[in-house]
């Protein structure tokens, strides 16, 4: 890989909830998938209305399916290939089709997770995905603006929320989070959603390969003014950042790049509120609210 990856202009990014500008990328796996699909359903003899009973999908979501403008979930897949006989041809899209549910410039990234040993993370505006609930990740993803279509909403949300698998995983990556207090205390999604959210941020930071910091708003000293970023560390040893402002996502691979930012990461947890201060901070907000 080269020192970095670019996203071109027209990609709003934002690990937040980014959204390509046209929803052609990742979709040619659909149609493929869609295709093969009504294939495998027209041998069999089957009718729409007969896949979606035996399946529990409703005949206009195996329309969508066929016409590659859903994402079928992994389950669905599964449970086609079976019922259509398709000898395992649909299964061996699966992993591609789980990929689309991404906005093409953040599919490497949810790849590089899934192989993480190791992943360190900074945000300044809010909750990383990996820790947001599913209230308060429908709340991110309801603002951004242009607007995203109900559909959209809907997938972006769950595939965020299976991107946490990472927390179950053994052996266990090793992670560590700094959030800036100012995120903490902003209200997406209303009062109720952002308690949920930090009860949830306690819940993680009780795990034993998991710690949270806070970046208390009045430090004097801040090494990380630049903004957000993701250090990220594969089994294979590979080391890279993810960085994002606007319209714009990096991939940092070169080592001279990723050991600046790694360095800069060492400084901001430095400068943070320990992993027992800040659980103790964040107990203490949700006494406020």
């Amino acid at each position: 890989m080269g020192e970095t990856v670019r996203e071109p202009e027209g990609t709003v990014a934002g690990e937040e909830g980014p959204e390509a500008a046209s929803p052609e990328p990742g979709m040619g796996i659909l149609r493929v998938f869609g295709r093969q699909m009504k294939r495998f359903r027209l041998r069999a003899g089957l009718e729409r209305s007969e896949v979606g009973a035996r399946t529990g999908y409703s005949v206009s979501t195996i329309t969508s399916y066929e016409l590659g403008r859903r994402i079928p979930p992994p389950r669905f897949i599964d449970v086609a290939d079976e019922l259509l006989d398709a000898g395992g041809v649909l299964r061996e899209m699966k992993e591609e089709v789980a990929r689309a549910q991404y906005p093409a410039f953040f599919r490497d990234v949810a790849r590089l997770e899934v192989e993480a040993v190791e992943l360190h993370a900074y945000d300044t505006h809010v909750v990383k995905g990996l820790l947001q609930t599913e209230a308060y990740a429908r709340a991110v993803f309801t603002m951004r603006r242009p607007l995203l279509d109900e559909e959209t909403i809907e997938q972006r949300v769950t595939a965020r929320l299976l991107r946490q698998e990472i927390f179950s995983r053994w052996p266990a990556p090793l992670m560590s989070f700094v959030i800036e207090e100012a995120v903490l205390r902003r209200p997406i999604g209303g009062a109720e959603v952002l308690r949920g959210q930090l009860e949830q941020i306690l819940l993680i930071g009780q795990k034993r390969n998991v710690e949270i910091q806070v970046m208390p708003t009045l430090r004097e000293d801040h090494a990380g003014l630049a903004g957000s970023f993701t250090l990220i560390e594969t089994g294979s040893g590979q080391r890279i950042t993810y960085a994002e402002v606007q319209k714009s996502s990096n991939l940092y691979t070169e080592r001279t790049s990723v050991r600046e930012l790694e360095a800069q990461y060492g400084i901001i947890r430095a400068q943070a509120l320990t992993p027992r201060e800040s659980m103790a901070f964040v107990e203490g907000l949700l006494g406020e609210s």
